[in-house]
């Protein structure tokens, strides 16, 4: 297995996969557990996936996703999603460490008002925090599978009224990405170029490049 850095300098964005190879359900179960060790806001963990595997379910999430092939090709497409009532179950996903003793009960009472006067009235924090907290439970999900010898595809080309239909999805989540995982096939792009960090970053005060 590649360390991290090794993988965050190799992985590469693919749209061939190996259309005859298949993900069991427990390899898309592990692959979601490490997806879901990304930080969230509060804890809130807003994200929720949808792994398709059948062809026909395939054939009509491509249809609302301009037709990309990779998404019928690879072993599992996942739609990752953002829930905008996230912060309803913040409750149940942080008592735990008040039972265990890790906090108390005026922690526990702090961390939930402080979530609750955050997000209270304010629907565009909301829905900005749900994408960003499901992207970055999609990096790691992309992460994870290049760990496993696989290859990722993140597209966000598709109607996503569309992909709500297909996949029975209810207003309260926002579809952030569809994944493409699986194995690869011949073809794909070597990695793309990035800028240098002499580009990208400042140090202490923002200057333009």
């Amino acid at each position: 297995m590649s360390s991290a850095l090794e993988i965050l300098k190799k992985r590469t964005s693919a749209n061939n996969f190996n259309n005859s190879k298949q993900m069991s359900e427990s390899d898309i179960r592990e692959l979601i557990s490490y997806a879901c060790e990304a930080p969230s806001s509060f804890n809130i963990q807003h994200w929720r996936f949808v792994a398709v595997t059948e062809k026909d379910v395939k054939e009509k999430l491509k249809a609302v996703a301009f037709g990309q092939q990779k998404i019928s090709d690879a072993a599992v497409t996942f739609a990752v999603l953002g829930d905008l009532k996230g912060i309803d179950k913040l409750s149940e996903a942080i008592s735990p460490m008040l039972k265990s003793g890790a906090i108390d009960q005026k922690a526990y009472d702090g961390w939930l008002g402080m979530a609750s006067g955050m997000y209270k009235d304010n629907p565009q924090l909301v829905r900005d925090e749900a994408i960003r907290s499901a992207s970055l439970a999609g990096m790691n999900l992309m992460i994870a599978a290049q760990a496993k010898g696989l290859v990722s595809g993140a597209m966000v080309g598709f109607d996503s009224e569309g992909v709500k239909k297909v996949l029975g999805i209810s207003d309260r989540y926002v579809p952030v990405m569809l994944i493409a995982v699986g194995p690869e096939a011949p073809g794909n792009w070597p990695r793309k170029p990035r800028f240098s960090v002499d580009q990208v970053l400042s140090l202490n005060k923002f200057k333009e490049f």
